[in-house]
């Protein structure tokens, strides 16, 4: 039994399997201040299972993350991606806004995956990728549920989001980061951030491109976030 949001979930113990056929759905969420969200969500195959919170980069959306997402689903995932509060705003995100409130996006994921009887408690993850990976951490480090990180192209310092602070208080817990060699900010920064703790691995690809493009240039690297997730919250 598992208590959440002033609410008692039961969780089975028993496995269920769910037929192939199952599909991904959209589901609403809102964020503390009240921001309505969407996200997809990827149902596993079987039950009860981890779960995987996707992250998008700047002026993208969770469409990026759906090769990512259906082979998470496939290897035993719940999968959650999220869109951030602005993308249904008509013109895209405004590149000025304060970038603080999409940590409350995060969290309400989350939170969203926590309250799922189907998902097994402690066992979540996040990836991010750019801005997305700036959100996911600052989220991590507060929430000793989320087990393990994959970071794609991060920064110390995404306009006023500082991530070494929250990885240090996110601890030993496991953190992939994945940078292009050409990419010097985000290398400086991956190496960087991996130095606070013994459980994190820097991959650097000499393919060019940064954030979720990366993945579709090079589709390999799918593969190694799969295998993260999989050695980490398994």
């Amino acid at each position: 039994m598992r208590r959440h949001a002033g609410c008692t979930v039961l969780f089975a113990a028993l496995v269920v399997a769910l037929p192939a056929s199952a599909q991904s759905r959209l589901v609403p969420l809102a964020a503390a201040d009240g921001a309505s969200l969407t996200a997809l969500v990827y149902e596993p195959f079987h039950q009860p299972a981890p779960a995987v919170v996707l992250l998008h980069m700047l002026g993208r959306s969770r469409r990026d993350w759906e090769e990512t997402a259906q082979r998470l689903r496939t290897a035993g995932f719940l999968v959650l991606a999220l869109d951030f509060r602005w993308i249904a705003a008509a013109g895209g995100p405004d590149q000025r806004r304060d970038f603080g409130p999409l940590v409350q996006d995060a969290r309400a994921a989350l939170e969203y995956v926590k309250a799922r009887p189907d998902v097994i408690p402690g066992r979540i993850g996040i990836g991010g990728a750019s801005l997305g990976a700036s959100v996911a951490a600052l989220a991590a480090a507060e929430d000793p549920d989320v087990r393990a990180l994959a970071l794609i192209s991060p920064a110390l310092d995404y306009r006023g989001l500082r991530c070494e602070a929250a990885m240090r208080k996110y601890g030993e817990r496991p953190v992939l980061l994945i940078s292009a060699a050409a990419d010097p900010y985000s290398l400086r920064s991956a190496r960087q951030l991996a130095t606070g703790g013994a459980n994190r691995e820097v991959l650097v690809t000499e393919t060019a491109g940064h954030g979720t493009t990366l993945l579709a240039r090079q589709p390999e690297l799918i593969d190694r976030l799969v295998d993260w997730f999989q050695r980490t919250l398994l």
